[in-house]
């Protein structure tokens, strides 16, 4: 019964001695590492992808092949003739071709040779505006323009009751002689629009 007794106090002693209260400051040291070891490691930098350089020039409403750019409105964009219309279906190259571009209120056409040395490009002027069925108004404008001799002259045409007005032009770059034309509903819209499309023309000399 002593020994009994003996053993009780000692069990009592270090049960008491197990329920001390744990140091506060040990509990938040292991909570703070818990929380950090649960945070994601962060990502690395992405490597810099370059950005493409600007293009120099607007494309929109743009037509650049057989090695001259001329502009046109946004909403058209020109089809080759020369492929539609020959027997053969050869499209249009460097020396000669015919595009045409259409909507609901414009009809454009263009067209060039090959004609090394040749200063008056009137020639072309009289193959865009044939007789019968359109009609120059007054007298042609003749200017020097970049360099380029340039044609112009307003005309009315019997192609479309829709389009009865329109302008003309014909003008040389290098060893070629180019010709434009345009239908409009109106007559005061050609000759805004041939100086839009010659504004951002050139072509390979």
């Amino acid at each position: 019964m002593r020994y009994r007794s003996v053993l009780l106090a000692f069990l009592l002693i270090v049960t008491a001695c197990g329920r001390q209260t744990p140091d506060p400051n040990i509990q938040i040291n292991q909570a703070v590492a818990a929380t950090l070891a649960a945070l994601p490691t962060p990502t690395s930098m992405p490597i810099a992808t370059p950005h493409p350089s600007p293009t120099p020039v607007d494309l929109r409403g743009l037509f650049c092949e057989y090695q001259f750019c001329i502009g046109h409105p946004i909403d058209m964009a020109f089809y080759d003739v020369s492929a539609v219309t020959s027997n053969q279906g050869s499209p249009s190259t460097y020396q000669t071709g015919l595009m045409a571009a259409y909507s609901a209120s414009l009809v454009i056409q263009l067209m060039w040779q090959f004609a090394p040395g040749t200063a008056d490009p009137q020639f072309m002027l009289d193959l865009i505006v044939p007789p019968g069925v359109d009609t120059r108004l007054g007298t042609p404008e003749v200017k020097l323009i970049r360099d380029m001799n340039v044609v112009y002259t307003a005309i009315t045409t019997a192609a479309t009751p829709v389009l009865p007005f329109g302008g003309a032009a014909a003008w040389t770059c290098g060893e070629r002689v180019f010709a434009w034309k345009v239908y409009t509903p109106d007559e005061a819209s050609a000759a805004v629009l041939f100086e839009s499309a010659l504004a951002r023309f050139n072509c390979n000399r």
